[in-house]
């Protein structure tokens, strides 16, 4: 099998089954993980002197853990195109990490177009993930875990980006975007909520080049 037939070689069964495996491993850290994405929506939207610092060190957490333990101790044994995708994300934890340093306090958020959209996409990481696998029949533990699996996370990473009120240096995008396209391959498979991560992935990125070059924003 060449390498373009090995890359498209995994099921949804296989998918499912790393799922399951990953999800009685971890639990209860699916728990933590939505009380941590609150805390980062609420200092998104409540501004201190600390707010960026924390939002930033939830991202941070949450790409770390799944480019190590969900893509590469958990995903890659199986599909070894996954030790990729793990790369990928821990650069973006990295990334997040070192903004967490060099944060500093933003504007507070505006309610318009791209918060409205941001609120949406953050509510779909949450919730919609669980809530439209439950009809496909991905019940736990074979589920998408919100802020534990790079899919959800992308999401909910492009949510609050277009609702903090402040621009951020273009590449911190790069990798959700990339994540969002190569979802093509999971929808393709049968991971049908990764649709959600598609659009989100475009139109965010759109939204969030279009926002920082019409509000003229300061480089951060």
């Amino acid at each position: 099998m060449g390498k373009e037939g090995a890359m498209f070689s995994f099921t949804i069964d296989d998918l499912l089954l790393v799922f399951e495996r990953f999800n009685l491993a971890i639990w209860p850290l699916q728990i933590v993980a939505y009380i941590l994405g609150l805390l980062a929506v609420f200092f998104t939207i409540k501004q201190t002197k600390y707010s960026m610092k924390i939002v930033f060190a939830v991202l941070s957490f949450f790409w770390l853990w799944c480019g190590i333990v969900f893509c590469m101790i958990y995903w890659a044994p199986s599909y070894p195109y996954a030790y990729g995708f793990g790369v990928l994300a821990t650069i973006q934890g990295l990334l997040f990490l070192i903004s967490t340093v060099k944060s500093n306090l933003s504007d507070c958020p505006r309610i318009n177009l791209h918060f409205n959209v941001g609120i949406l996409f953050v509510i779909y990481a949450m919730a919609g993930y669980p809530i439209f696998g439950y009809f496909l029949g991905h019940i736990y533990p074979e589920f998408v875990p919100f802020g534990l699996a790079p899919c959800p996370t992308a999401v909910f990473t492009f949510g609050l980006f277009l609702m903090m009120n402040k621009k951020f240096p273009r590449y911190t995008i790069i990798i959700p975007l990339i994540v969002a396209i190569v979802s093509l391959l999971a929808i393709y498979k049968g991971v049908y909520e990764d649709i959600g991560l598609f659009l989100a992935g475009l139109i965010g990125t759109y939204l969030i080049l279009r926002r920082d070059k019409r509000a003229g924003f300061p480089s951060p």
